[in-house]
């Protein structure tokens, strides 16, 4: 039996209800039942513990260290990312103990920084997307007087130069993305392998009455462009969506500080939920999933949890590249308005869209997409 390290920065057993945690218990739940697997991870204060000794902890670093290695990681010309999520005691530990296994499993780009130089085995990376697009979108939406711009300029310049690094470093990447597989040269092609977002379970909560009132929109706000979409929805669409639809409610489910709740709680028709891991009360009375980023790359995984709840889901342009005709997309404010007021009065295409959203999730179901891994480790 194989025996394989999996590498984590952000601890898979916290609890968080965040894709890149959540998709990590997942593979390490599915690759534990296979082969013989340990874990190492970063750990915060507060996170769930565990007595399993398959799992080695270390501790996150505090607030003035965490400052120091992003520092450092600058003068090394790395991504500021990088210094955020550095344990000098994990890299030590992977240094001196890799060459007992088999295959290096990475996850997250951040990981890769923890490659050791010497190691022999085979090395496996999950990026799931490409973040310099994504942060060079950033940088493009910004306004010149926001310094966060510059910041994500930087970032998307270094964080390019590692996924270059990593494509060359590494045996195998993954990618969510068939679209994204596509923009890599096909010199290294033979590297990247395309492994699809996925849903676990599909339950069909949505039916269509003309009385259907909620835009509903899923997603971790502490992501910026998750909370730029609500904002923009907020300010430039829902007064005049409201004029058409008097009861019209705009509701956002996902974590969020308090900061961003009170930025956001600009209007009556507004409701920011928090964290909900079940969204089916909100679903049956909704008329569609809000997509609307303006930045974003690889797939949104937001679509695909009102898919599997077989809610019509409406999408910016830009997200919906990866979802094809199993959504509706605009390029405008009166495209989406358009959208949103078709899927509220006509039945036919609000069940044809919802009938998409369940064919859809069914065919990315996580029994599927898995064993796409056993393939990456075995081949």
């Amino acid at each position: 039996m194989k025996k394989i390290l999996f590498v984590a920065t952000r601890n898979p057993f916290s609890g968080r209800y965040s894709g890149d945690v959540i998709r990590s218990l997942k593979i390490i739940s599915f690759l534990k039942k296979k082969y013989n697997l340990d874990i190492v991870c970063l750990k915060k204060n507060g996170d769930l513990k565990t007595k399993n000794r398959k799992i080695l902890f270390f501790k996150d670093s505090n607030f003035f260290l965490k400052i120091f290695y992003c520092l450092v990681s600058l003068l090394k010309f790395e991504p500021i990312q990088f210094g955020l999520f550095y344990s000098r005691e994990m890299k030590e530990y992977l240094k001196e103990n890799a060459y007992q296994y088999d295959c290096l499993f990475f996850y997250h780009i951040r990981s890769s920084q923890y490659l050791p130089k010497n190691f022999t085995g085979k090395t496996i990376i999950e990026i799931g997307d490409l973040y310099s697009e994504n942060y060079l979108q950033t940088f493009n939406y910004l306004n010149i007087l926001n310094p966060l711009k510059y910041i994500y300029l930087l970032e998307s310049i270094l964080v390019k130069k590692t996924e270059t690094k990593i494509f060359s470093n590494f045996d195998k990447v993954t990618l969510f993305s068939k679209n994204e597989v596509n923009k890599i040269y096909s010199k290294i092609k033979g590297k990247i392998h395309q492994i699809d977002e996925c849903v676990d379970i599909v339950k069909n909560k949505y039916k269509f009455s003309k009385d259907n009132f909620r835009i509903l929109f899923v997603g971790n706000l502490d992501y910026l462009p998750n909370f730029l979409a609500c904002k923009d929805f907020i300010k430039n669409d829902l007064p005049l969506l409201k004029k058409k639809i008097p009861q019209i409610k705009f509701s956002i489910i996902g974590n969020v500080n308090k900061l961003k709740k009170f930025l956001l709680l600009g209007r009556p028709e507004v409701e920011v939920l928090g964290l909900k891991k079940d969204i089916s009360k909100y679903v049956k009375n909704s008329i569609c999933g809000l997509a609307n980023l303006k930045i974003a790359t690889g797939v949104q995984v937001k679509v695909l949890t009102y898919m599997s709840y077989g809610l019509p889901v409406i999408c910016s342009k830009r997200v919906s590249e990866n979802f094809g005709s199993s959504v509706l997309s605009f390029k405008n404010n009166n495209e989406l308005h358009k959208a949103i007021y078709e899927l509220k009065s006509n039945k036919i295409k609000s069940n044809k869209f919802s009938q998409k959203s369940l064919e859809l999730s069914k065919s990315l179901s996580w029994k599927k997409i898995s064993l796409k891994y056993l393939k990456l480790i075995s081949s």
